[in-house]
């Protein structure tokens, strides 16, 4: 699930060049304090992560682990590989345990119902060596959609134990619905970028989506009854001509996008933002009846990138960070009581991208 990371801190990078002045901004959270004023949703906040960007974290469905990624420098990886921490654990000093095969480039590990089991998308059967990852073309952002990633289950030795795909192209982006049953994910094996659903053991695959774009980063309700996931969809000839050039290189222009909901067979499928920009990250508050996501609608420039919530009717917009700040990839516990999420903040004003836990309060 490339959650357009490496993007966004492309972007955050050049901002960063572009005006030092908020390099040393008073508004930078210190480690006194890291909540930030209005952040009322937060009754605590607890930095896990200290170097390298770290992302994708996600609970087990015992709510006692998180499975996340690095490229940390510092924990002898190239580029992003798959770490498993205890909840309650912190990692500034010392390195978690690395359940990804230390080859290739990895992404989006989730947990398996039974809580000894995960899946993940990886590139290392195309190649041992971390692939290119080439952020511009024409001066426009892109990013690759890596035709070896395959989606593999692993244990938590990482011993991997079965592979779900094995059709030609992009096979990534693999969530679990609470119910335990199914798995959601982005596949090129039609074509385009999709959406499709399969069982836990990769029986049953379903495609979901059909409309010409990029369907992506889905996510299912508390229920499993709907899907929540971000798409860029060309519409004009210009757009369309652009989008199927980069495919074809198996690349993508994600600075556009937003929000779709649809029933989890693909069903009653709508629009659930409108709001410009980029749009993304987006997961199903407890209730099931709202969505938090990232985007930078607010941002002329680009920059930053802030959490907000919304109801499933597109109504009651709500902003949830604040900050001159990168804050995407929040994830509630299954339990609802806490969100994890990725955050620049507290990084001294370098690029560093580390994982927070909020204890959550309506």
């Amino acid at each position: 699930m490339k959650r357009l990371l490496l993007l966004f801190f492309a972007i955050s990078i050049i901002s960063c060049k572009q005006t030092p002045k908020e390099k040393n901004d008073t508004n930078i959270i210190t480690t006194k304090s890291l909540i930030l004023e209005g952040e009322k949703h937060f009754k605590s906040l607890k930095q896990l992560t200290f170097g390298g960007d770290n992302a994708e974290a996600y609970w087990s469905f015992d709510d006692k682990q998180i499975i996340f990624q690095s490229n940390n420098k510092k924990w002898n990886v190239a580029c992003d590989q798959m770490f498993l921490m205890n909840v309650g654990e912190t990692f500034e000093n010392t390195i978690p345990p690395m359940l990804s095969t230390g080859k290739g480039r990895t992404t989006c590990a989730y947990f398996l119902p039974d809580n000894k089991h995960f899946i993940y998308s990886s590139t290392h059967e195309g190649d041992d060596n971390c692939p290119e990852t080439p952020l511009r073309q024409n001066g426009k952002y892109i990013w690759p959609i890596y035709d070896t990633y395959d989606i593999y289950v692993a244990d938590l030795k990482g011993n991997i134990v079965n592979k779900l795909t094995n059709e030609k192209g992009y096979d990534a982006e693999p969530t679990v619905s609470p119910q335990g049953d199914k798995i959601v994910f982005t596949s090129t094996r039609s074509g385009d970028i999709e959406l499709y659903t399969m069982n836990i053991d990769g029986s049953d695959v379903k495609q979901i989506t059909s409309e010409l774009g990029y369907d992506g980063g889905a996510f299912f309700s508390p229920d499993g009854s709907k899907i929540i996931f971000r798409s860029s969809r060309p519409k004009t000839e210009e757009e369309i001509k652009e989008y199927k050039d980069l495919l074809a290189q198996n690349l993508v222009q994600p600075t556009n996008m937003e929000l779709y909901i649809c029933n989890a067979d693909g069903s009653e499928l709508r629009q659930l933002t409108k709001l410009g920009n980029a749009n993304w990250s987006p997961f199903f508050h407890p209730s099931g009846e709202k969505i938090i996501f990232s985007s930078n609608f607010n941002s002329p420039r680009g920059f930053p990138f802030d959490l907000y919530m919304i109801d499933i009717d597109g109504k009651n917009l709500e902003r949830i960070t604040y900050g001159e700040s990168f804050n995407a990839f929040p994830v509630f516990s299954n339990d609802g009581k806490k969100l994890i999420f990725s955050s620049n903040r507290n990084n001294g004003g370098g690029r560093d991208t580390n994982l927070f836990i909020a204890e959550w309060k309506d």
